[in-house]
Parts: C-alpha cells; structure tokens; sequence
C-alpha cells in the first residue's frame, strides 16, 4: 500500500524565452525536494527518480506507480530579468486531482524566501490532507547571500549530474566562479570535492593531482559546516578510496544520515559498507530505504544486484546487471560485477565474449588482465594462464598497482595457494587500497575463508567505527497529557465560539495561529488526540453548520451548493465528497430523508 504521505516533485518546467534558465529550473525542483526530504514523517523520492521523467509526457497514474508515491507537485519557473513567477500544483496520484495551486510573482534576489514558502506551503497542505507531520518553521536556509554566486553553482550542478568528464570540468569552472563572489559557499565547495572524486575515481583525470583538489575542497567545506551532510559522505569516500580507512569510512556516512536522515546516497554507501562487511541484514535496511525514496536511480539499482552477488544470488544480480548495461553498455561497475557472476557460475563462454573478446570503455589494462588470467585459470589451462599470471606478477611489483594486486588475489584464491594470498592482501594496509578492500570478502575469495586467519584479517579490515551521532532533532509537536487535556478544551470552546471554519481559506498554520499554538502541536493534536487530520476536522464542523443551515425554513431560497458555500466549503465536489463520507448519503438524499422541502 502507497504511503499517503508520499510525495514526488517533478522537474519544473522552464517557461523563460530560450534555455538558458533551464538550470535555474533544475536548481529550485532541488532544493524543494531537499527541503521537503527534512520533515522526517514524509516520503520524498529522491532528485534523481524524480527527474527520470523530465520532458517526458507520462501519466500521473503511471508516474505514481514508478515512483511509490500518493502525490506529485508540478510546477514551472520563468525569469524576465530580475524578476521570477514560480507556479505550482498538487496532485493525488489516485484520482489525478488537483488539490491545491497557487502562484508567486517576486524579485530574483527574494529566491530562497520564495523556496521555503512553496516548500512550507506544500508541506502544510500534506499535512492537512493526509495526517500529522513535524514541520519546522523554516525548511530553506539561504546559502548565500549572494545570487549571482548561487547561479554560478546551479550552473555547475546541472553540469556535473550528467556525469562525464567534459561536462564535470565545466562545472569546476562554475563552482570556482561561485566561490570568487562567496568563498563561504558550502554547497560550491562540496561541488568542486564530489567533481574532483569523481574525475579521480573513474580515471578521468591524475588520481592523486584529482584527489589532492577534492581533498582540499572537503577540508574548505568541513571548516564551514562539519555536521553538512554531502560533506560527510565526501568524507567517507574519501577515507575509502583514498585511505582504505573502513572503520573512518562507516563512521562518515552514519555522520551523513544523522545529519539527514533522508540522504539517499548515504544509505547507499552505508548499504555497500555493510555488504563487505557480510552484515547483509544491516545492508538490506539500508538498501530498502534508498530504493523507497530512490528506485529509478541507476547507482541503486547497482547496489541492488551487487547485494545479490555479495549475497551469492548470482541468477537474480544477472537479471539486474543486464538490465543495467542495456540501459548504460557503458557501466563499468555493473560489467565487471556481470563478470565476476560469470565467473562464479562457471558460465565461461559469456565471461569470454564479455573479458576477452568485448571491448569496453574505460576498463584499466591491469583489470582486463586480471579477469583474463582468472577465466583461463578456472578453466584449468594452465598453458594458457601462465604466462598471464607471470605478467601479473610482474605487474603487481609496483605499489600502485592496485588492479594487479586485487586480481593477483583472486588468482591465488582460486588456485588454494593460501600464503600467497594473504602476502599479497598485506598490501591493503601497506598501500591504502581500496581495490584489495572490496576484493578481501568477495565471494571470488571464498576459499580463504576456510583458513584460520581469515577472521583475524575481517577484523583487522573491518575495524569498528565510532558510534554514529544521533540526530539532535526532538519531537517539538508532542504535548503531555494535561497539556493535551486544556488544548483540546481550548480549541473546543473556540470552534463553538468564533466557527473558524466558515472561513474557506482556513489552514492548519492559520488556526494554529488564532489559538496561539505551534502548528506542529495543533497537528499532533487532531491526529493522535481526536483521530482525524486537519480537512477531516474542519470539514465535520462544517457538514454540521450545512445541516442546520438546511433546516432552517428562512434559508429554503437557497441552494444546496449555496449554503455548502455558507458552511465554508469553495468547491462543490470536495463537498459532495465529504458530506457522504460524514453521512452515508448525498446532500440531496439527506435532504429528503429529514423530509425537509426540495430546493
């Protein structure tokens, strides 16, 4: 069943003249999805699944069922020089119904404000839809007060999330710029770390010239905001990939969910930490919370079917990992995953066509290599493989040679030359490598873990983090049970004596405010105190105005959707709705069954 309080937001659309706006588009869909992914009793898919669908025509219907979510916000943005109109709009999945619209016309520099009131004003007709959320004051904290500068990095953004190296080093150029009018740009400063990472860890650039500039920039953004949680997933890669740090590496990310709950690619991580470190159970939660609010994002669908490889369900990580290389025949991960499932199954003319005779992108020499001596070694060719081993060996001399080293281990693994499997593993520590970190548990590497010393090497490897810090958030909303009492009172004798709810634009942060209450509270309030969210409240008290309204003979010239209109509806189908939830019948058949006269 869909969590009602389920949400996805949608790419807005750029209503500008041209394209060049698009980005500014991009960045506000973003941050409200950010914004929004803070209240914690709301499910908020991801940036990536959400925009899955950009310039896509689909149904409202078919999206909800990809996505998992009960509703979608659309909107659309354009720029006339300083100025900016932002539209947007609710709709329930299940009925394609637009519940709420609205629209704001501000300067450019009033850009965040416009963010946290589209984002608080979303988040409060949730809430008075579907039933109790916490929701902070302000849910948009501007990052800058400088415009221009926020421009440059959503320029960056938008180029560095298509993920290539031409486009990320365009967006090191728009970060820089960022940074030259606010050198306090958090966001700016992890921008340049994450391209730099990424340039350093898919090979598109020096590794250590790569990593030295992502370092750099982490540094710059932990002196601003430690507690940031992009910031400490940076981190945890970095003690990772860099450091072959795992107990550092675990410590960051659970830093990054604390920090936000939400973050999807911290639980990614995490799921993936867990997975080497064979506490499949404590991977699949995570796992399962990333695919709940990420499920169209190719990097959890990987993790997804490198779950099942760790887990040795190699038939079900095929299925995934060809689906991925249908989608992507450019993912490397997902190949070289693929390959290693052959291996393991013994499928040796696929692992074949896939090493030996496929040519794909990126793949390091040392890799081919190493996957090449490892298929003819599990053929039992030993002609064949020999002098692949040697050279291997021979490869495998150097310090940096990670790649030599993690398939010379597999190798020896598979040929149950135990010594020289752990000789060459001694590497992991002496060199940093994070190559021969992933390859220690790896289900090529069975056979080592029949050996004595394998649990002595696990938790050598495996080193404990520090506990994780726990989210400083406290439940603001929750009242005690006398305070409970003489709110519940107060806002009784309050609806008797002023009838609010004959206001038609009444909201829950309104009522809250004449009751001189935190909306938070008056919310926990009506969902936990009287069972009903804030409509279903409100609207009861106005069904029963409606039906003395009805009885009273000096209202017989007025029409049914009249005095609906009087009691404090403003749409006749809401109503009607209503009405024959709190009754059972149609105004009109409750109007003859008190045998009150015909209108």
């Amino acid at each position: 069943m869909i969590n009602p309080k389920s949400i996805a937001v949608l790419p807005f659309v750029n209503t500008s003249p041209g394209t060049e706006n698009e980005f500014f588009c991009d960045g506000i869909t973003e941050e409200i999805i950010n914004a929004l992914a803070k209240i914690e009793q709301l499910k908020v898919t991801s940036r990536t699944s959400s925009f899955f669908f950009k310039g896509q025509n689909r149904p409202v219907a078919e999206i909800g069922r990809e996505l998992g979510v009960a509703n979608l916000l659309e909107g659309s943005l354009r720029v006339s020089g300083d100025r900016l109109r932002i539209s947007a709009q609710l709709i329930n999945v299940s009925d394609d119904s637009h519940f709420w619209s609205e629209s704001w016309d501000r300067k450019l520099e009033d850009i965040f404000a416009v963010q946290d009131e589209i984002s608080l004003r979303i988040a409060d007709k949730l809430r008075e839809q579907f039933g109790h959320l916490d929701i902070a004051d302000q849910l948009v904290q501007a990052p800058t007060g400088k415009v221009e500068a926020y421009r440059h990095y959503l320029k960056g953004k938008s180029l560095f999330n298509r993920w290539n190296p031409e486009d990320t080093n365009q967006a090191i150029g728009y970060f820089e710029k960022a940074l030259q009018i606010d050198p306090d740009l958090i966001d700016a400063h992890t921008g340049l770390a994450d391209a730099y990472s990424f340039l350093a860890v898919a090979g598109f650039a020096p590794r250590e010239i790569a990593w030295a500039k992502a370092i750099e920039s982490i540094q710059r953004a932990k002196a601003l905001d430690p507690q940031n949680a992009p910031l400490n997933y940076l981190l945890a890669n970095q003690a990772f990939f860099t450091e072959a740090n795992f107990g550092q590496a675990m410590w960051y990310g659970q830093q990054a969910i604390a920090s936000k709950p939400t973050y999807a690619e911290g639980h990614q991580f995490l799921a993936f930490l867990f997975m080497l470190k064979d506490d499949l159970k404590k991977a699949g939660e995570h796992l399962r919370y990333a695919r709940s609010i990420d499920p169209l994002n190719p990097e959890t669908k990987f993790y997804q079917a490198y779950f099942l490889y760790r887990s040795q369900s190699f038939d079900e990580a095929e299925v995934l990992l060809e689906q991925l290389l249908e989608a992507n025949a450019k993912n490397l991960p997902a190949l070289i995953t693929l390959s290693y499932v052959f291996l393991k199954t013994r499928s040796f003319d696929r692992a074949e066509t896939l090493i030996v005779h496929g040519e794909p992108d990126g793949i390091m020499p040392d890799e081919k290599l190493g996957l090449t001596c490892l298929l003819r070694v599990m053929q039992g060719e030993k002609e064949s493989y020999s002098p692949l081993l040697a050279e291997l060996e021979t490869n495998a001399s150097g310090d940096t040679s990670f790649q030599a080293h993690a398939y010379l281990f597999f190798v020896y693994c598979t040929l149950h030359q135990e010594e020289q499997a752990f000789s060459i593993l001694e590497k992991l520590f002496q060199n940093q490598s994070s190559i021969l970190l992933l390859a220690f548990g790896d289900p090529l590497a069975d056979y080592l873990r029949s050996s004595t010393r394998f649990e002595q090497y696990r938790q050598r490897i495996y080193a404990d983090a520090a506990p994780a810090a726990t989210s400083s958030r406290r439940n603001s909303a929750e009242l005690s049970e006398s305070e409970a009492d003489q709110s519940l009172q107060k806002l009784a004798d309050f609806m008797a004596a002023e009838s609010p709810f004959l206001d038609p634009s009444l909201s829950l942060r309104s009522l809250a405010g004449q009751l001189e209450m935190h909306p938070n509270q008056l919310s926990w309030l009506l969902n936990e105190k009287q069972g009903k969210n804030f409509n279903a409240y409100i609207n009861a008290f106005r069904v029963e105005h409606f039906k003395k309204l009805l009885a009273d003979p000096q209202n017989a010239y007025i029409s049914l959707i009249g005095l609906a209109y009087e009691s404090g509806f403003n749409s006749k189908t809401v109503f009607n709705t209503v009405f024959r939830k709190e009754t059972g019948m149609t105004p009109r058949e409750f109007q003859k069954s008190s045998s009150l006269p015909d209108k």
